[in-house]
C-alpha cells in the first residue's frame, strides 16, 4: 500500500510504484528522569495531562484521514493511530515506564 507503515519494529514506506523502504528512525538518547525529570508531586498531574492528549488524537483521528505526515506523506486513519501508539510507546520507554 501507499504510504507508511510498520512491520514488527521496522518503519516502512511505500510510494506505490517500488518496493517499500525501511526507514532508521533513530532512538536518540536516553532520559535519565532524575535529573531535569518530573518531581513527584507533579506526576499525577502529568499523567492527567497525557491521557487527556490521547483522548483528544483519538478524537481527532477521523479527520486525520488522508492528512500528510511531514515525513510520511498521507496516512489513514489508522495508520495515524498506530503513529500515535509508537510515538507515545518510544517516548515512555525513554523514561522507563
Amino acid at each position: 500500500p501507499v504510504g507508511a507503515y510498520a512491520v514488527g519494529d521496522r518503519a516502512l514506506y511505500s510510494t506505490g510504484s517500488q518496493a517499500p523502504i525501511e526507514i532508521p528512525i533513530p532512538t536518540g538518547k536516553t532520559v535519565d528522569a532524575k535529573r531535569g525529570g518530573t518531581r513527584p508531586g507533579d506526576f499525577v498531574q502529568d499523567m492527567q495531562r497525557l491521557l487527556d492528549v490521547r483522548t483528544r488524537f483519538a478524537e481527532q483521528l477521523p479527520a486525520l484521514a488522508g492528512m500528510p505526515h511531514p515525513f510520511f506523506g498521507p496516512m489513514s486513519s489508522r495508520l495515524w493511530g498506530k503513529w500515535g501508539w509508537r510515538h507515545e510507546d518510544h517516548h515512555l520507554r525513554q523514561f522507563g515506564v
